[in-house]
């Protein structure tokens, strides 16, 4: 036993000798052991890394928001703005127009995107590393990035939630939100989503607001050439946008058509068979007449819908062949350097057209709505409704001679007076003097209150010279007071909104007619309607025929500064207006001229469709109207309402005064309140309205059958 441990300890010895004169070779131990090290550490961080990744995918594809929300998700309000009969007239805002199933998106258009833009789409999970690679070769070899390595998930993910700056951190944010994505949603949704969501230029976001662009049609009809150039535009939307430079736009689209081919999508045969020189492009949008209404219309939806901040469709009363005519008409009658503004309503008060100025580019001022300017003798509408609603009637005789009324002596144009003669022709060769006499027969105020009721909101004075127009209208509130007029005497506002309905057809507002209210009797509305049509008919207007009933009255302002021309036919009114903004005058220009003409060029368009309407001239005089002068106005004065010296309502009778004689009324239109003072009616007015004795100093309109004294 002995022997055997001591033969052990001495293999050991021997074998511990070899150890120590053969050592390893220096540097094999280090390296071994640092790349044991380094594989095993590289395994355990991929490892981890992998987990990461796949904790931080997971958790922010529960954190994304459904697919009907991701549909939904827009960036700003888009408003689409469209006429009566549906076509677009612009839209604001980013423009995304109706959403296109997967199913019915052109074939063609899908395999030219993925074909251009995401070749791999259907083998990769959101990040295509093959093409991280290409596009890091290409950079390479080119010495600049030429080609992306975006994948359409990723573009998606960018476009929807985030921006398009180009930090590290953004593309990492990008990488995981489109990996979440693929994970979350089917090919078939994300090429959905990208397809209704991708930028493709001038404000349009998706496929069918591309088509509808610069095609003019929807998104669900798009040949091969134009499935290349909407896809083409996703690499530059402003340098290939089609309406921008077509050629670069078609050189785009040769491209992509070229990549379906390569990648198999369509054959050589089919390549060489695409042409885009039949690709018709819509006409641009936005910069024509029709937005002088636009602009007119828009900001109305502050009060139609005031908290509403989803896209929605504007659907307006804007006649596209109403407004075409108007666009012509006026261009083709005013005079050099003038400018020139229409309004034209339907029955109902509807705006079929309207101009604001002869081009909306070189000048968005709106003079139809906004411009303030004097209506000449076109003001004589209110004139001659006081007098037809205090007795006259169109055949009644008035004296056409000279007159001084406070100082104040008005001539005739042409400085000729006619003597004796009927209201009717006083009214059709606009006398001056005889406005003037009416005028001041009925009271200043008298008119100013009637074309208050009529709804001219301007500030109006009581002059003696407001009779020929010396206060400051707006267009369109004289057209409206002589759409009431064809109403037979009632009120009609003119409104551009039908009805506004969200993008999938919901109902958000729809116009109501506002309760019939008669501004005056039936009489009156048929009395003046009788002058008018004898205006056009045998007197100043007679360039406004249109071969139907017309009636009209001309309007024109000294030195030819402003000229008129405002009547009806049909259903339809119309307003005409031309001269300088300056304010300068035009040679040549009178109501009976340039304006004229322009209402029956337009008219004889916008009536062209209607059937011929005969006016209502006959005066059926109510029972009251026979009596004596001094019995007429003989009823509650609580009932009427008067004018102050600048043209504000002020309603007379104790409840709306205050103790101390204080008014109880609101502010006037202007902002003012409406002042103290004796009423702009007159004194006479006022005592035949309270049965008190009339002034025996005044003269009083005589009875409707009987001529009127000199």
């Amino acid at each position: 036993m002995a022997r055997r441990d001591s033969r052990r300890r001495s293999e050991r010895e021997r074998s511990s000798s070899r150890r120590e004169r053969e050592p390893e070779p220096e540097g094999r131990s280090f390296v071994g052991r640092w790349t044991r090290r380094i594989l095993v550490w590289g395994a355990a961080l991929t490892l981890l890394g992998a987990l990461a990744l796949a904790v931080a995918v997971f958790v922010t594809e529960r954190s994304l928001p459904s697919y009907e929300r991701m549909k939904t998700t827009q960036t700003g309000q888009t408003i689409v703005v469209r006429a009566s009969d549906g076509s677009e007239i612009v839209t604001l805002g980013p423009s995304y127009g109706r959403w296109v199933p997967y199913e019915r998106i052109p074939q063609t258009l899908k395999d030219a995107m993925i074909s251009v833009e995401d070749r791999r789409f259907r083998e990769h999970w959101g990040v295509d590393p093959i093409g991280i690679v290409r596009s890091v070769m290409v950079r390479i070899q080119s010495g600049h990035w030429r080609q992306g390595g975006s994948t359409i998930t990723q573009q998606l993910a960018r476009n929807i939630f985030l921006n398009n700056s180009r930090t590290f951190d953004r593309k990492i944010r990008e990488a995981l939100l489109a990996m979440a994505i693929e994970q979350k949603f089917t090919k078939d949704q994300v090429l959905e989503l990208y397809l209704n969501k991708v930028y493709f230029g001038g404000g349009a976001y998706g496929v069918d607001s591309a088509a509808r662009k610069f095609f003019g049609h929807s998104g669900e009809q798009l040949s091969l050439a134009e499935a290349a150039i909407i896809a083409g535009l996703v690499k530059a939307p402003s340098h290939y946008s089609p309406t921008a430079d077509a050629a670069a736009a078609v050189d785009r689209a040769k491209v992509v058509v070229q990549t379906m081919q390569e990648a198999g999508k369509i054959t050589p045969a089919e390549a060489a068979a695409t042409d885009f020189k039949s690709i018709k492009l819509a006409d641009e949008q936005g910069q024509n007449s029709a937005r002088y209404f636009t602009d007119w219309v828009l900001p109305q939806l502050d009060l139609l819908l005031p908290d509403n901040d989803q896209p929605i469709e504007v659907w307006t009363t804007l006649d596209p062949a109403a407004q075409h005519a108007a666009t012509e008409a006026i261009q083709s009658n005013v005079p050099k350097g003038a400018q020139g503004a229409l309004v034209s309503l339907d029955r109902d008060g509807a705006v079929l057209a309207m101009i604001g100025g002869t081009d909306y580019v070189t000048s968005n001022y709106n003079r139809a709505v906004n411009a303030v300017r004097q209506p000449g003798s076109a003001w004589k509408l209110f004139v001659y409704l006081a007098a037809l609603e205090v007795g006259y009637t169109p055949d009644a005789k008035v004296k056409d001679e000279p007159v001084t009324i406070d100082g104040w002596s008005p001539r005739n144009s042409g400085g000729t007076y006619a003597g004796e003669i009927d209201v009717r022709s006083a009214f059709a060769y606009s006398k001056n003097t005889v406005a003037a006499q009416l005028g001041n027969e009925v009271g200043f105020g008298a008119v100013a209150n009637m074309a208050r009721r009529f709804g001219i909101t301007t500030p109006i004075n009581t002059l003696p010279s407001m009779v020929l127009g010396s206060s400051d209208v707006r267009v369109i509130d004289m057209v409206r007071a002589f759409a009431a007029v064809q109403a037979k005497g009632s009120a009609v506002t003119p409104y551009g909104i039908r009805k506004i309905t969200s993008t999938e057809g919901e109902v958000l507002y729809s116009h109501r007619p506002d309760p019939a209210q008669q501004l005056v009797p039936n009489f009156v509305a048929a009395g003046i309607t009788d002058l008018l049509q004898s205006a056009v008919s045998i007197g100043t207007g007679r360039a406004a025929q249109i071969g139907r009933p017309v009636a009209g009255k001309t309007g024109t302002t000294s030195s030819n500064k402003d000229g008129w021309f405002l009547g009806f036919s049909s259903g339809i009114t119309t307003g005409v207006w031309m001269g300088r903004d300056d304010a300068r005058p035009v040679p040549g220009l009178q109501g009976g001229t340039a304006p004229a003409r322009a209402f029956a060029a337009y008219m004889k368009i916008a009536t062209a469709k209607r059937p011929p309407e005969k006016f209502d001239t006959d005066l059926k005089m109510p029972q009251w109207q026979l009596e004596p002068d001094d019995e007429v106005m003989q009823s509650n004065p609580d009932g009427y309402f008067y004018a102050d010296p600048d043209g504000n309502i002020v309603e007379p009778g104790a409840q709306n005064r205050l103790p101390g004689g204080d008014s109880a009324l609101p502010s006037g239109e202007q902002g003012v309140p409406v002042p103290e003072g004796p009423p702009a009616a007159g004194d006479d007015f006022l005592n035949r309205a309270t049965g008190k004795q009339a002034d025996p100093a005044r003269p009083k309109p005589k009875p409707a059958a009987s001529p009127k004294p000199n």
